[in-house]
């Protein structure tokens, strides 16, 4: 699967946010302000208890996916007072930090570094370091680099902390308007359009709601495999979220498929929603009858795609059946 590309800083709708307060420990998740424990004892300060608070080991932290202000105030603690920071590409995560007033030793690791900095990260950890791992937008190791850092930091021992953020996956989902009880993230799709199609074929009996990830420029065919393979769904297109030109298209996949195929190429991060398939089995009995109807006087493909628009029924399952039907004829 690729890798996505993360949105720069430099698009962000966001002012420049007060740095955190000092004295709350990175680890805190709570916001507790008493200041005695239930018996009258006081409870021990920030700096009395920030070391065992703040324990060794990975912090996994989700950063913005545009919008600088959407960061956690824990994120912000641990990636100010950590060891030194993991981050994709430093000069996007740099960005970051200044608008938060952070300074830290930071490390590259991406896919193209990753095997050869691994093990010097791993040593690091081993040695009692806090390391903050993050990726240029968005919650680390969805389509990022990363899960072989985790895996193998957890095989030696060493904690790896979540901390949660902003995702475009979820953004995109719970902003759809789409049944959201159950979910199949798919990542990016392939370049070419036949192993495209063959992905998602795999996909079409997932009994919930699809999400891709796309490029801009290949937007317009992926919307047309998806309306031939997945059939007459809702789907939505949302473009740059959480920023300034944030924008959602939402319609059947055919009418998606029309409309990117004559629009300007858009521009920014995509990701595409797709709603679960239709409840019941499409009536394949009726799919072969309109294709007997239909068959003698078109070819195969208008003919397939009048019949799925018709019934409902995937667009790739009823161009098989129509090429069965055709060749039984000869």
């Amino acid at each position: 699967m690729g890798r996505r590309r993360k949105p720069s800083r430099n698009d962000s709708s966001a002012g420049d946010p007060s740095p955190p307060s000092p004295g709350r420990g990175p680890g805190d998740a709570g916001h507790e302000t008493r200041t005695q424990e239930p018996g009258g004892k006081p409870f021990p300060s920030d700096a009395d208890s920030h070391a065992q608070r703040f324990a060794p080991g990975l912090y996994v932290v989700a950063t913005p996916i545009g919008n600088a202000a959407d960061v956690t105030l824990r994120a912000l603690n641990v990636l100010a007072q950590c060891d030194a920071i993991v981050a994709e590409d430093t000069r996007v995560t740099s960005r970051l930090l200044a608008i938060h007033g952070i300074s830290r030793p930071l490390f590259s690791y991406n896919d193209h570094n990753a095997a050869q900095m691994r093990p010097k990260l791993l040593a690091k950890l081993k040695a009692g370091l806090k390391l903050a791992l993050v990726s240029d937008a968005g919650t680390p190791l969805v389509s990022d680099p990363g899960y072989k850092l985790v895996r193998e930091a957890q095989e030696k021992g060493i904690a790896v902390y979540p901390l949660p953020g902003a995702s475009a996956v979820l953004a995109a989902l719970s902003s759809a308007g789409l049944p959201t009880d159950k979910f199949f993230f798919a990542g990016f799709l392939s370049a070419k359009s036949g192993e495209r199609r063959t992905e998602l074929e795999s996909f079409a009996r997932i009994p919930g709601t699809l999400i891709f990830f796309e490029a801009p420029q290949r937007l317009k065919e992926a919307l047309a495999d998806m309306a031939e393979v997945l059939g007459a769904r809702e789907a939505v297109v949302a473009r740059e979220l959480t920023k300034l030109h944030e924008e959602r298209r939402r319609g059947s996949l055919m009418e998606l498929a029309a409309h990117y195929a004559v629009a300007e190429e858009p521009r920014g991060e995509i990701t595409v929603v797709v709603g679960p398939p239709p409840g019941e089995s499409p009536d394949l009995r009726r799919v072969d009858q309109l294709l007997n109807l239909a068959l003698p006087f078109m070819p195969v493909k208008p003919a397939s795609s009048l019949v799925a628009e018709a019934t409902g029924a995937p667009r790739r399952e009823v161009y098989d059946r129509a090429l069965r039907i055709k060749g039984s004829e000869r």
